[in-house]
């Protein structure tokens, strides 16, 4: 990309939207289009269609999607399968049919099968049954991931897709129907803190193992392959380090300062077992994070006591 490219970030306004856009301001590109959701639906082809051959962009981020937490994932697949597909299939056409130099498709690390061998290698994908409750979700990024390495086969597109681990930090969704774990466990324990509550629900056993990797490499570990990755096959985006729900939730209990119980919720479900990326790949392709748990979580609890409204 060059600093004046057309570069188009589909779900700018999202989590992870929003950290590219900062990632690409820091690296001084300079002609970056976005659209709001009332500006431009995604679902609709029409309307992308129209979008794509007013704007012509040379580039484009794919980062947008419905998503949420296993609460959200289990209550709502036909729109986290529908939803996205529809999403994903109007960009990526549109993006084929008015000649978009390089494509890069944000996945999920949910796409990997639920008792697959632990860390992920990219090459286990479609090797054996999703984890249920996200299947919806997990079916989806598979099909934009296989629309972008047919599309490359057939075609000759440099369509590149990736694939983060769990991502946390500033910017995070903390509202308690829609979060992921990180950020609700953060939530919960700051309210229940200012609240004197005596315990916190955790979902599940604690017994699953989860990786987290920071927002802001996360976007720079996308941003640095959109510069330097032309490859078919997809990279898994994050740490290579995990830890247990029940260990995280006694570190951001330590962190936030709350001083009640923990009582893990086993009628709820824990979804895999454990879900830890293998980055050989990346790191390959000369990149690694920089962030640490401890120092992500502090900088995230901080940007949610400044933006975010208190009980």
């Amino acid at each position: 990309m060059e600093k004046d490219s057309r570069i188009y970030v589909a779900g700018h306004r999202g989590f992870v939207g929003t950290a590219i856009i900062r990632k690409l301001k820091e690296k001084e590109y300079s002609n970056i289009i976005v659209r709001t959701r009332a500006e431009l639906d995604l679902t609709e082809q029409a309307v992308v269609r129209e979008f794509f051959e007013k704007n012509r962009p040379e580039f484009v981020f794919l980062a947008a999607a419905k998503v949420g937490g296993i609460g959200a994932n289990i209550k709502y697949p036909v729109e986290f399968l529908m939803d996205n597909i529809q999403i994903q299939s109007n960009v990526i056409r549109c993006a084929f049919e008015t000649g978009v130099k390089k494509l890069l498709f944000l996945g999920s690390s949910c796409i990997y099968p639920k008792n697959s061998i632990q860390p992920l290698k990219e090459e286990y994908l479609l090797s054996g049954y999703l984890e249920p409750t996200n299947e919806g979700y997990a079916l989806a990024k598979i099909v934009g991931l296989k629309a972008c390495e047919y599309y490359s086969k057939q075609y000759g597109t440099n369509y590149i897709s990736v694939m983060p681990s769990n991502l946390y930090g500033p910017g995070d969704d903390f509202d308690p129907k829609n979060s992921h774990v990180l950020a609700a466990l953060m939530r919960k324990m700051h309210e229940a803190m200012i609240n004197n509550t005596p315990y916190v629900e955790v979902w599940g056993s604690g017994t699953q193992y989860r990786e987290f990797t920071y927002i802001d490499d996360a976007a720079n570990a996308i941003v640095y392959l959109m510069e330097n990755y032309n490859g078919r096959d997809y990279v898994n985006v994050g740490t290579g380090e995990d830890i247990s729900i029940s260990n995280l939730a006694e570190l951001i209990k330590e962190l936030v300062g709350y001083k009640g119980t923990l009582v893990f919720d086993t009628s709820k479900p824990d979804g895999m077992c454990r879900k830890v990326l293998d980055v050989t790949r990346l790191h390959s392709l000369g990149w690694k994070h920089s962030a640490q748990l401890v120092e992500g979580i502090e900088k995230t609890y901080k940007w949610y006591l400044k933006n975010s409204p208190q009980p």
